[in-house]
């Protein structure tokens, strides 16, 4: 199978692109050398790559700088996946273009909405769930007026090696990594009140291929592990883990314009369509991050 992913320099899109091979796959990965933004640019490499699936990764995806940019968000996650998509009918019609959108759109819910289901209503509440609502609209668009294959990806939040330290995790990782270095007592961190659920990056990338193949088009589906667990629960073990003596302080500048305290998924009508269940326990991933920190400081 011919696939194309965009956003292949990024976190989740290395580990795609690899998973794709092992699967043998013929890939090509493309990132910033062919900016989504420019309909000419992608259609060039749509023509080139001749894909039988499309993984469109490429995006914008840092939540606390979406509020300082929105236009930026908007014109990468909305015009850039108009292109794609585009792009898709023009040149390989009979494709499927796999659109990774976010669990993010459902903004603030209640406890009693958990576990959220494909249907829940959508009420982002940050420009980047409003600009990833905007791209899952571009992507009905297509599929409704000319049955364009499309499916959308809703993941939930998601970490392993590999990823960037502008996000908490791996972040928090590192902090306590210099702390320990260093020898200071305390790290700065936002607000680990919130709930969050966490799958492992390597288990996301497989969900992604196996919607590429199996995916009905026009459908939205989860990718969650079925459980939340406060950022506080990971940020005690992460301390257990690298450097116990090491207190938290909460950096006001740390600390978003608006919070969703809570989020968790079901995970039950991907599994239904694909068989599909997470793989990776959150202890294993945490212990893979701290694993890939330290070896990327040392290299630093």
């Amino acid at each position: 199978m011919r696939a194309l992913v965009t956003g292949a320099d990024g976190f989740v899109g290395r580990h795609l692109v690899a998973h794709l091979r092992d699967c043998g796959d013929d890939v090509r990965g493309v990132d910033r050398e062919h900016d989504v933004t420019d309909a000419s640019s992608v259609r060039a490499i749509v023509a080139e790559a001749q894909p039988d699936v499309i993984y469109h990764l490429a995006a914008l995806t840092q939540v606390g700088a979406s509020f300082e940019n929105a236009v930026g968000f908007t014109r990468v996650n909305v015009l850039g996946t108009k292109n794609v998509v585009d792009a898709a009918w023009d040149l390989v019609p009979g494709a499927t273009t796999v659109l990774i959108s976010s669990a993010d759109v459902y903004g603030v819910v209640r406890p009693e909405d958990l576990p959220l289901v494909e249907t829940f209503r959508v009420a982002p509440a940050n420009p980047y769930a409003s600009s990833k609502v905007e791209a899952e609209h571009v992507a009905h668009d297509a599929v409704r007026e000319r049955a364009q294959r499309i499916v959308v990806a809703r993941p939930f939040n998601h970490v392993g090696p590999g990823q960037s330290t502008s996000f908490v995790i791996p972040a928090i990782v590192n902090r306590l990594l210099e702390a320990l270095d260093n020898g200071d007592d305390h790290i700065a961190v936002g607000d680990l009140s919130t709930r969050r659920d966490f799958s492992d990056v390597r288990d996301v990338v497989r969900a992604y291929r196996m919607l590429g193949r199996l995916g009905a088009s026009g459908e939205v589906y989860h990718i969650a592990s079925g459980r939340d667990v406060q950022l506080a629960d990971i940020a005690t073990q992460l301390i257990a883990q690298i450097a116990p003596n090491v207190r938290l302080v909460t950096d006001q500048s740390l600390l978003r314009p608006v919070e969703v305290p809570v989020s968790r998924g079901s995970y039950e009508k991907l599994r239904r369509r694909t068989t599909w269940e997470p793989t990776i326990a959150l202890e294993t991933s945490l212990h893979d991050v701290i694993a890939d920190m330290r070896i990327r400081r040392s290299l630093a």
